[in-house]
């Protein structure tokens, strides 16, 4: 239960992230209009404060951050608990292969062709 609400929210913060830095505007995306203007030594400087979307981002790349080592626990106990059950390591598995051609049951037997006293000659010889 806690794992699938720690994974929703995961994917909820991933997405988040996505749009928020989808909307925000870069450093350096007025740049070319200040530069003719003679403003160009704040293009790449200091934003100044920050902007409520920043703050967000910030905070929903933490929590994805926590989400994400939330996650690798789950996953690290799931692994114990498959060791400790006695099933082998999934890395040490070998493939067991079927053999190319079943064995097919004859359904008559049939002489073998070995003699040549069974081949009829050819007509004119």
């Amino acid at each position: 239960m806690l794992e699938t609400v720690i994974v929703v929210l995961h994917l909820l913060g991933a997405i988040g992230i996505v749009v928020l830095v989808l909307l925000q505007q870069g450093k350096g995306a007025d740049a070319g209009a200040s530069f003719g203007s003679g403003a160009s030594a704040t293009v790449f400087g200091s934003q100044g404060s920050s902007t409520f979307l920043s703050k967000f981002t910030g905070i929903l790349a933490a929590a994805f951050f926590i989400t994400s080592l939330g996650l690798a626990y789950f996953a690290k106990e799931k692994a114990d608990a498959l060791t400790q059950v006695g099933l082998p390591d999934p890395a040490v598995l070998e493939v067991q292969q079927k053999p190319a051609v079943e064995d097919v049951p004859v359904l008559e037997e049939q002489a073998p062709a070995s003699d040549a006293s069974d081949v009829p000659e050819a007509p004119g010889q």
